[in-house]
Formats: structure tokens, C-alpha cells, sequence
């Protein structure tokens, strides 16, 4: 297994730096490319909901992604010490993808995440946040 970490202030403008980091050690270890382009949908919005919702657009707080993969699954794990989640729940929504004009509001990050990533975990120990994405490879 290969394992790395990132960490990066909670800014928005950090997250197209930590994303094309962790695609470019995804793809260096065997990830195909498509996988890698979910991915950076996935963490760009995982990490803007933490800095929206979970840290309330401070700017100065400390987000960790790790980031592991073996021959069958990489699993990218958030990390932050903000406000915490009640739930993962993910909405099912209901629409029309050919009418952008009445596309939901809000609630569809969780949403493209659950539809990309195979397992979604989320919990709350000793103060801090985990979200995990994890993605099977065979």
C-alpha cells in the first residue's frame, strides 16, 4: 500500500492545488485517468463543504487529506476540526438534467460524490471529522 498527506488552510483558492496533487500520486500509482478527473470533482466539493459548512469560511483552518491506495482501492480520508455533520445523508433528487434552469439549489455535491465514489463513510472522534471516499479498482 502507498499512502500520502496533504494539508492545506481552509481557502478555496487551496483546493486546485491539493486536487492536482493528489490526481498526479493517484495517477503515478496506476489510477486511470478517468477515475482521477472523479476525483477532483469529488474533493473539490468535499473540501469546499468543509470549508463552507464545517469550518464557516474561516479561511485559517487546517484541512489533512490522506490519501492510500493498494492493487484493489484507493481511499481518500478529510479531515478537519470544524463543526460536525449530524449525517451523511444524501438527498435523492429529482430532476430534469435538460432544464438547467431549475436545477436544485443546493444538495448536490453529496449527491455526485455518492454517484462517483463506491463507499462514503463519515464520523466524528475525538474532536475531528472524517469523510472518506473510497473507490474499488477491480
Amino acid at each position: 500500500m502507498v499512502e500520502k498527506c496533504f494539508n492545506i488552510l481552509s481557502d478555496y483558492t487551496n483546493v486546485g492545488e491539493v486536487n492536482k496533487n493528489i490526481k498526479a500520486f493517484l495517477s503515478a500509482n496506476g489510477v486511470e485517468q478517468h477515475i482521477c478527473h472523479a476525483v477532483d470533482i469529488c474533493l473539490t466539493e468535499a473540501i469546499n463543504n468543509v470549508i463552507k459548512h464545517s469550518y464557516k469560511n474561516d479561511f485559517t483552518r487546517n484541512v489533512e487529506i490522506q490519501v492510500s491506495k493498494d492493487s484493489n482501492f484507493f481511499e481518500i480520508v478529510i479531515i478537519d476540526d470544524g463543526l460536525s455533520r449530524k449525517n451523511l445523508e444524501i438527498p435523492q433528487l429529482q430532476f430534469d438534467p435538460n432544464d438547467i434552469n431549475n436545477l436544485p439549489e443546493g444538495g448536490m455535491g453529496l449527491y455526485i460524490i455518492r454517484q462517483l465514489m463506491d463507499e462514503l463513510k463519515y464520523e466524528t472522534r475525538e474532536g475531528k471529522n472524517y469523510f472518506s471516499l473510497k473507490k474499488w479498482l477491480i
